[in-house]
This record gives structure tokens, sequence and C-alpha cells, in this order.
């Protein structure tokens, strides 16, 4: 994408400008267009046609259009921390410090200024403290079903105390007991069932809706008394009035004896609930009011106002910082977790028929609610946004909704958060509003002020009924008349009743001419305003609004070349540029050759560039020259190790080698021929370390820049083919072996066929009788004795 002087095509193409868009005719509201926006109050700014919202803009283009800095108004807005007491670091069994000498926030109190769409960020940190002291309230359904879990209950007071004692050193713990709504059809209102709601020979207390039976102590004993001392009661349906009593432990902080500490609140059931609506079935229809009805520790208005909705609860329990632990039996587990996760910083677990059970779900629970930390904040004045950043344990960091909240926090562990603060506009008031922080369950919270920058610091200056605003028809403020009402014009000069006749368009028609502002504005108390341009960089201007800043000459589509301004319709170029596109360079220096030669004396410098007197000739400084000899030779070096890799140069290829443009193509072919090209081309080929060939061509454009066309292939001697030869010679050696096989075999033939004819030959001369063997001997011997004579 291009971008020409003066125009700002990104702000134009990503949506406009706010600051423009906003046509502001006065400083406050240019600022609260936007964070970008200022105001130019010189009061020699605006130029002739152009309205008084122009002064409006961004800061970088006002200063473009000749606003000077200091006469730009764009305030910002700022932080000032008013209480930053740190966090404390005290360990269990360290000197005992009261609830409000412990930190676990800071800062506690500071002040934003906020400026439109501009931000403002602060640090929040939070630690959780060693040792922090733990209000505990038991509140217990006493219908008939719970008969075993009361028993439970009677002793949880020592235990619970003893066990805690491990957590904190400071824990108190309170008991309350609820049934139902006193009224039909939640219970029998017979004379007898009031007195004893219970069947059979069973001694039930008299129904009634909530009892603060102990207020929070630190004696566990009188917890076991107390709680002993109370009875089973009745009611008819199954779900309980257990919602009117958390009301009125959560809003009578007084009678329950709430410290500004952690605020536990144990609900024990074994049944579900009843809410806002279901009063009408007793003709009860009034809302609740949320306000403490206790009379001598009893909730007196049950009959009076319906249940608390679930989301009255949920402000409540917030707005008193109280933790909710939901003790209730395991068939009941799907309603509970469901109403869990409506409430925050609330937790639900099995209620069962052990003591110990009761007391580690309540210690586990509160492991569990103490380990996450959720910050929650007050309601905003309208256009005041808060984005949260976590930076939680193990540098674990999150944004968005779950920028608010970190988990697995222990005992000592420090997190951060990220808050900024933004504004959009200015509230209707413009007056400080103040907003807290603060995590949920916790009392401590971040009290901010906010203070909003609605006027520019010049407005304080404004000069009522000034001379200057057409004797005395507007205020004149930052630089621009604020007409008065019924007053229009740039100086406030012309009553708005008179602003369309025919006297004043005469004088906003050029030359006398048929359109009015030359149809590029309005004519307004017979002086011409522009209309204002899609995109908020291009304006018109002059008296008759015939002259703008965006239809002048182009050069490299570029306005003006890029080297100038664009006014009136006419190129004003930059120092050392001329021409009507301010395309024309001034500057010899590009034309100086190596030799400090102005184009190596074989041309002339014109715009900038040489023009070669020969047309052998090339380059920016006529030093190139593609066709004379030698260039093959001194180009070789640089198109092997660009094209292949290789070379002398390989290793230095990106140095010594970027001064050219390297094409390559399949085969010589497609190399540029001479004929085909604007421009001489040279043709080269070239050997290699490994006697390989490559073709190439070196030319200089019609732009001045070198250009290598390569054939991507190296064309190499063919080596021996080792495969025919190795199979030749084995080929071979396996013929002459046969061959000298048959002669053998063949010489072998002919010498038995000689042999055979020698035997026959033989055969034939033979000279014994053919019927007797020559070679026969007779197996007997006869041996003389001489000795023997005969006798």
């Amino acid at each position: 994408m291009c971008k020409h002087r003066g125009l700002n095509w990104d702000a134009y193409f990503a949506g406009g400008n706010e600051c423009t868009d906003a046509n502001a005719r006065y400083c406050g509201k240019c600022i609260q267009a936007g964070a970008k926006c200022g105001w130019c109050k010189d009061p020699d700014f605006l130029k002739q046609g152009e309205t008084v919202s122009s002064r409006c803009d961004e800061v970088q283009s006002l200063v473009k259009r000749g606003c000077v800095e200091a006469m730009i108004e764009n305030p910002k807005g700022d932080k000032k921390v008013l209480k930053n007491k740190a966090v404390t670091n005290r360990k269990k069994g360290a000197e005992k410090l009261k609830p409000e000498d412990i930190t676990q926030i800071q800062p506690q109190k500071l002040s934003l200024t906020l400026r439109s769409g501009q931000p403002q960020s602060f640090e929040l940190k939070f630690k959780r403290a060693e040792d922090y002291p733990i209000d505990l309230y038991y509140l217990m359904d006493l219908s008939y079903s719970m008969k075993d879990d009361l028993e439970n209950v009677k002793n949880l007071g020592t235990s619970l105390m003893l066990e805690m004692s491990k957590i904190t050193s400071d824990f108190r713990i309170g008991f309350g007991s609820f049934v139902e709504k006193t009224v039909m059809p939640y219970i029998s209102t017979t004379p007898a069932k009031l007195l004893n709601p219970c069947t059979g020979d069973q001694n039930c207390t008299s129904p009634f809706s909530y009892k603060n039976v102990l207020k929070l102590t630190n004696d566990g004993k009188r917890f076991n008394t107390l709680v002993g001392q109370q009875h089973i009661s009745g009611n008819l349906d199954s779900p309980e009035g257990g919602f009117d009593a958390i009301m009125q432990v959560a809003v009578c902080g007084d009678h329950i004896g709430w410290r500004n500490v952690t605020r536990l609140l144990v609900f024990s059931t074994d049944a579900g609930f009843h809410f806002a609506g279901d009063g009408k079935l007793g003709g009860i229809v009034l809302p609740n009011d949320g306000k403490c009805h206790l009379e001598n520790n009893v909730y007196t208005m049950s009959h009076y106002y319906d249940y608390p909705s679930i989301a009255h609860l949920v402000q409540k329990l917030s707005d008193n910082n109280i933790q909710t632990i939901f003790a209730v039996t395991e068939e009941f587990q799907p309603v509970y977790q469901e109403l869990k996760n409506l409430i925050p910083k609330s937790a639900v677990g099995t209620l069962s028929a052990n003591s110990s059970n009761v007391i580690n779900l309540i210690i586990d629970a509160y492991n569990s609610l103490s380990s996450e930390v959720i910050l929650e904040n007050s309601k905003l004045p309208e256009g005041v946004t808060i984005a949260y950043t976590s930076r939680c344990k193990n540098g674990v960091v999150s944004k968005g909704e779950n920028g608010r909240k970190c988990s697995n926090i222990s005992i000592g562990d420090e997190v951060t958060f990220n808050i900024s603060v933004t504004s959009k506009g200015c509230p209707k008031q413009g007056k400080p509003e103040t907003i807290k922080i603060k995590p949920l369950g916790f009392t401590e919270e971040v009290e901010i002020t906010l203070n909003f920058i609605c006027e520019c610091e010049c407005h304080n200056d404004a000069i009522k009924n000034s001379e200057l605003c057409h004797f005395g028809n507007g205020t004149y403020e930052c630089g621009a008349c604020k007409c008065n009402d019924g007053r229009v014009g740039r100086q406030c000069e012309c009553s708005s009743n008179d602003v369309a006749t025919e006297d004043m368009d005469r004088t906003c028609r050029k030359d006398n001419g048929t359109d009015i502002c030359s149809n590029n504005g309005e004519c307004v108390c017979g002086t011409c305003e522009c209309k204002k341009r899609d995109n908020p960089e291009e304006r018109y201007s002059g008296q008759y609004c015939e002259c703008d800043n965006f239809n002048c000459d182009r050069s490299g589509n570029k306005l003006c070349g890029g080297h100038g301004s664009c006014e009136c319709r006419v190129c004003v170029c930059d120092p050392m540029w001329t021409g009507s596109a301010c395309d024309c360079s001034l500057d010899n220096s590009t034309c100086m050759a190596s030799n400090k030669q102005m184009c190596n004396g074989r041309g002339k410098c014109e715009c900038g560039t040489c023009k070669c007197d020969d047309p052998k000739f090339q380059g920016p400084t006529c030093e190139t020259c593609p066709t004379c000899p030698g260039v093959c030779a001194e180009h070789k070096e640089c198109v092997q190790c660009r094209a292949f890799g290789t070379g002398e140069k390989k290793d230095k290829c990106k140095e010594e080698c970027d001064d050219f443009t390297l094409i390559k193509v399949r085969d010589r072919d497609k190399l540029p021929q001479p004929n085909d090209a604007s421009y001489p081309v040279m043709h080269c080929k070239e050997r290699d370390a490994n006697d390989c060939w490559f073709y190439y061509t070196f030319a200089v454009n019609n732009d001045t820049k070198k250009e290598v066309h390569v054939v991507e292939t190296l064309d190499c001697p063919s080596g021996p083919d080792i495969i025919p030869i190795v199979a030749g010679v084995v080929a071979g050696i396996v013929l002459i072996g046969l061959a000298l096989l048959l002669i053998w075999k063949l010489l072998m033939i002919i010498h038995d066929r000689r042999e055979f004819a020698k035997f026959e030959k033989e055969k034939m001369n033979a000279k014994w009788d053919t019927g007797e063997n020559p070679i026969y001997k007779s197996a007997v011997t006869t041996v003389i004795n001489p000795k023997y004579e005969g006798k």
C-alpha cells in the first residue's frame, strides 16, 4: 500500500478519523471524541473555506497542517495514590492486631483523572494475611427431618473452636435456626398445630420463620448450652424458608455481631428452598425489602414480605462480605450445586450424621473459599469500563473475566492485579464519581475517585460576548467563536434565520457562475464552508472551495511524487525537487560516477538521472557496458554463487553480489535474445571448477538496473556408465569361459576318436586265435619235486 505525503491512508482504510468524524465545533467536544484528538487554538490556523470543526484532528495531522504543538490542546489523564498502606506481614503467634489494623489489599484509595478513550491503569496487590480473624454463623433448619442433625450440632461449639484455633487465634461462632413462614399453606394454622406441629407423641416447638439464637461469641461452651436447649419444629411442605433467614443474617449485622473480618455462614438443611414468588401461595405479594426486621432476635415480617430472590440474596451477601457454605444432604446436592454457581464465594458440602464430619466439611469449605480471590467492582458510571489482568501464583497471567480472580492462594501468598479504567465521552454531569473494588468475601476495598476531563484548559480563559465574535454574539474560546443561540458563521456574524438568502448565495459563486461553492461546499452566512471527504486527510479549501489537496499530478503512483504537497491542485515541491509532479530531482550527486566525473563523462544529468550519449553505455552513471568485452568474466563468480551457491564468492555472496537482479530460466532457449529486447544483451558461457558449463545473459534494462538471466541447470560432461561396463566385463568372462569349455570338449572328442581308431586297427592286426584269450593264464601251477623220482 502506498503512503502519500500528507495523507494518512492507514487511518482511512481503518474506518476513518474519529476526530474529524466528531464534527466538533468547540474544544471540549473535540477532546471527548478520542484519545488522539487535539484542538488547534491558533486563531490564524484555518484556511479560507475550512469549517471550525477542522481545528479538531489527530495531533500529528494538526502539526503537519501547520499548527505548532504549543497551540494544540491535548490534555492527558493521570493517577494519584491517596492511601497506600503496605499489606501486613504477620505470622501466627505474633503480637495480636485489631482487625482494622490488618491490611490485605494495597493501595486503599486513589484518584484517577480520565480523558476519553485514554485508559488509566494501576496495580492492586493482595496478600492473604496469617492468623486473620474469622466469624462463623451456623444457620440450621429445625424442621422435624433434621432431628438427628440437631443432636450432632449440640456438641459442635467446643470441638469447632478447638479445630479453628489451628487456623486463627481469633474465632467467634454464632447460631440461628429457621423453619418456615407462619402462614398457610406452609404450616398448619390450627391452634393445636401451632402449639405442636408434630404428629403422635412427638413434642415439638411452635413453628417460626427465623430465630437468632446466639450472637457471635468466642465461648464455645455457651454455644453448646444454647444449642442444646433447642427443639425441633415442623411444617407442611418440603421446601423451607431458608432464604428469609439468610437475608436477615446478612442485613442484621448488629444483631448477629458481624465484625469487619472473614464472615462465614454455614447453612444446614435437608430440603430445598422457597424463593421470590412463592409467597403468593400464602397471599404475600410484597417483594422482600432487604432490610432487618428482628425483634427480640425473631424475624417478625415473614407473613408480610415475600421470600427474597436469588439475585437479591447475591447482592446482600456480597455487600456484607459473607461467604456461604451449604451443608446439605446428598439428595439435595445437585440443587445446591446449581445455587452455588449463582452465588459467588460459596461452597457446598455433604451433611452427615457425625459431628466430626460437619467440622471437616466447614474447614474444607473455608480453605476452598479462602484460597480464591475474586475482584468485583461497584456500579460504574455511564461510559466507564474496567479491564482486569491477574498475575497469580507461579506466574500465571489471565485476562478478561478470568483476570478478576486468582486460585490456589495459600496464607502469605501475594498476587497482583493490573486494573485499567477507561472512559468513553464525558458523563452528563461531568462531576467526580466514586467506585469501589474489593475481593469478594473480604471487607477491605479500594476506593477510586474518578475525575473526568470534559473541557480544555483554554476553556477557563473563554471571553463571553467577545467583540471578536461580531459585536459580542458569541464566546471566544480556544481560538474560535462559540456562537450564542440563534447565531451562525465563523464569527457569529449571521442570524440563523437569514442564512439562506439569495444575496448571501451570490457571494458564494465564483466569477458570478452558477455553482455555489464550486459544488464542494455549502454557503453559510455568505461564506463557503467546504464539505468533508470520506478520507479525513483530503480537504477542500479556498474562498469558493475551488481548491483541494488531492487532485495534483502523480509520479510513481504517489501524489506529487512523494516529494511535495498538494496545495490548491498544484504541487509545491520540497527543496531540491521540481516538475509538475515533483518528480525531477535537482540533486546531481546521483549522477556522479566512481571516477568523480558527472555521468562518467559519457552523458548529461537530467532530474538526477544520467542520459548517456553512447547507447552502448548504460546505468545510472553511464558506467555499465553490457556488450563490452570482459563483462562475462567480471560477473562470473557472482552469477555462480547466487544461482548455484558455488564458486569463490559463495561465503560473501550477499555482501558483494547484490547489485543485479537474477532471473532463472529452464533452458538456453528461454534466455533473452538481442533482437527481442529493447536494450543490449550480452550472452555468456562460463565453466566452473567441475568442468561444468553454465549459460547466462547480462543486460541493463530501461530502468538502468542490471539484469541477469541464467539457465538453472549446469551442463556437465557425462561420466562413464558403471553398470554397463560391469555387466560387459562379467558377460565377457562368462563367454570366454564357455568358449574355453567348448574348445576343451572338442579336443577331448577328437582325442577319443583317434584312440578308438587306433584300437580298432590293433584289433584287426591281432595274430592269436580268436577262440583263445592271449592274455589268459591258468590258475593251476605244476611244480615237480626234484627229489621225487616217481616213487
